[in-house]
């Protein structure tokens, strides 16, 4: 996994651990589809004259694996490095619901285990909604008492800077572009450009539905009743009105496709409370699961409210 050949000593190594909570590694396999970079040249290439990532732990992809691998997560053999959390936090009873590795014979919980890393890390950056939120692991009526690894650390009272990037899974370029900018502006500059909810401003900073190429139907009033039809798919579930993300203007598969495009509505996977609000998926939002949007809501009333809305849901 460490990177060493053709580093000369001139060129300062930024170790990064990515360590792997409750997840199905959908993030990781979303990163390692990046286009432009190529994950070769962010984890082989200089990200900037003078500068190196250095890979140092990633369960996936690692050639490593068992106690040898988690070896390396040991204080000695990291320091003055970035976390990347992907995945949930199991906390209940003590976060037994998920482990990673021994000691002494007893199973190390996930929860003990990414609070010692974070304890020692430079930053933590949240991957994917599970890690920012709690996502799709947190869902109600969650019985493992998972949440993302900022409320993880407030609860732990350990103050680390959390950038999160949430998605499920996120487009690797919220991911990659995300580091680079910390290895070309510094981390203070990149903490400043977040958001409330320490997003990326960047990625985030527009709805789904202000940038949506349907948006035209939404402003004539013409409504899709179907999956396949034309029309604005907000009668269909869409949760681009209440979804912060660039996705429309980003695509996913080398800007080949994405979700509204391919014919189906949003689903508000980078929402925070996704999801339990963005459920069922295929419903229209109403008053019920959102408070602000009336039942019986035709198109001037949702203008309203969207116009009246700038902020991401309570």
């Amino acid at each position: 996994m460490k990177s060493e050949k053709r580093i000369s000593p001139e060129v300062k190594e930024i170790p990064v651990a990515w360590f792997n909570g409750a997840s199905d590694s959908g993030c990781t396999i979303s990163i390692l589809n990046a286009v432009n970079p190529t994950i070769k040249n962010v984890l082989i290439d200089l990200i900037r004259p003078g500068y190196h990532l250095n890979l140092r732990f990633q369960s996936t992809i690692m050639a490593g694996s068992g106690e040898l691998a988690v070896d390396m997560l040991r204080e000695e053999k990291l320091e003055n490095y970035i976390l990347v959390v992907e995945g949930a936090i199991p906390t209940a009873d003590g976060g037994i619901y998920g482990t990673v590795g021994e000691k002494e014979g007893k199973p190390i919980t996930i929860q003990e285990r990414v609070l010692d890393l974070a304890d020692r890390a430079i930053a933590v950056i949240a991957l994917g909604t599970c890690a920012s939120f709690g996502g799709i692991f947190a869902a109600a009526p969650n019985p493992t008492g998972c949440q993302g690894i900022g409320d993880t650390l407030k609860k732990a009272k350990i103050l680390r800077p959390v950038i999160n990037i949430p998605g499920c899974p996120p487009h690797p370029d919220w991911f990659i572009k995300t580091v680079v900018e910390i290895i070309h502006q510094g981390l203070d500059k990149v903490l400043k450009s977040l958001d409330e909810l320490g997003r990326p401003k960047s990625f985030y900073g527009q709805l789904i539905h202000d940038i949506c190429p349907r948006r035209p139907y939404f402003d004539l009033g013409k409504f899709a009743e179907k999956i396949g039809e034309e029309g604005c798919l907000y009668y269909l579930g869409c949760k681009g009105p209440l979804t912060y993300a660039d996705c429309p203007i980003r695509g996913w598969n080398n800007q080949s496709n994405w979700c509204v495009m391919s014919g189906g509505p949003c689903e508000g996977c980078a929402m925070p409370e996704f999801p339990d609000l963005s459920s069922p998926l295929y419903q229209k939002i109403v008053q019920k699961r959102l408070p602000g949007i009336r039942k019986d809501t035709d198109t001037e009333e949702l203008k309203v409210y969207l116009k009246a809305s700038s902020n991401s849901l309570p």
